[in-house]
């Protein structure tokens, strides 16, 4: 277990490997603290933001939005490979993940795939957030995975730690989500290991894809209470609620395993969307059909069950 490093050592690191940084208003105090502790670190996580642009990226993770207020990382990485600090302390980018993936972080060992969302990642993570629309085809320039290496390099390096391993993807710690996507962590762990002169970390087992089963997330849909806190009715509501949330039609804080009225009403959305089949009146209630379900899930990287 690691003590964060101060501010102002995470800024001496991540220059003293290369990389340029810019510093954005209060930074340094730009934190969630109060909503739960910081530390210990015990790894670091990459995303990709689903945006484009830098400095609506960077307005964006600094202020966070109505339904989930900033800091959503400690640092943005942007295309060309400028990395922008816009928190210090606890932010909100890790959500919840799976105990064991954590466990195996910790150990520098080989990650078990993520398959529960019941431990804090916000709590033990160090967050980058990378400029990428995440739809497999918005380009990865060389000086942005560049800067990836180098930041999670510096990190692993400063904190102390001794293996690639500690740094790990969005979706390998929360079922259903999708990030980084466009290259692969395997990939980006070996760029790591050569920075840090050590022997890359041999690959990781593919992750198995998350299993849907259609006739429990309709009964979820029709029964579950509609505020996080009490029984989740089935876990699979989780994946679909990730999905919508990387659509864009669903705020991250009601990615909660709840399919309640937030839920039923982006599912809606989805169901009406292009995307997902241009359905309309009845046919778009929010509760799941085979069909739209399917559409969803070729986009998400799940699969669905009867």
């Amino acid at each position: 277990m690691a003590t964060p490093l101060s501010a102002d050592r995470l800024l001496q690191a991540l220059r003293a490997e290369g990389l340029r940084v810019v510093e954005h208003r209060s930074w340094r105090t730009n934190n969630r603290n109060h909503k739960g502790p910081w530390g210990p670190v015990e790894g670091v996580m990459i995303h990709h933001t689903v945006t484009s642009g830098a400095q609506a990226t960077v307005d964006l993770c600094y202020n966070g939005h109505s339904a989930l207020p900033g800091p959503l990382c400690h640092g943005v990485i942007d295309k060309t490979g400028t990395v922008h600090l816009v928190g210090y302390g606890r932010t909100n980018h890790a959500g919840l993940g799976d105990d064991d993936v954590l466990r195996a972080v910790m150990a520098e060992g080989t990650r078990p795939a993520d398959n529960e969302a019941n431990t804090d990642g916000n709590r033990y993570f160090w967050g980058f957030e990378c400029v990428n629309l995440g739809d497999g085809e918005d380009p990865w320039p060389a000086a942005q995975l560049l800067a990836i290496e180098r930041a999670s390099a510096a990190v692993i390096r400063a904190q102390g730690w001794r293996s690639a391993r500690r740094a790990i993807g969005h979706a390998e710690w929360q079922p259903g989500k999708i990030d980084p996507r466009g290259f692969t962590m395997d990939a980006m762990r070996g760029r790591i290991a050569t920075r840090l002169g050590t022997s890359a970390p041999a690959p990781l087992p593919a992750p198995q894809a998350p299993v849907v089963d259609l006739s429990r997330l309709i009964t979820a849909a029709r029964t579950d209470p509609a505020r996080s806190g009490t029984p989740v009715t089935y876990t699979g509501v989780r994946t679909v609620e990730a999905a919508l949330i990387d659509a864009g039609l669903l705020a991250k804080v009601y990615g909660d395993g709840h399919y309640g009225s937030s839920t039923v009403a982006a599912y809606a959305k989805w169901q009406r969307s292009k995307a997902g089949g241009s359905y309309t009146g009845a046919a778009a209630d929010g509760i799941p059909g085979r069909a739209s379900l399917d559409r969803l899930a070729k986009r998400a990287g799940f699969k669905v069950v009867a």
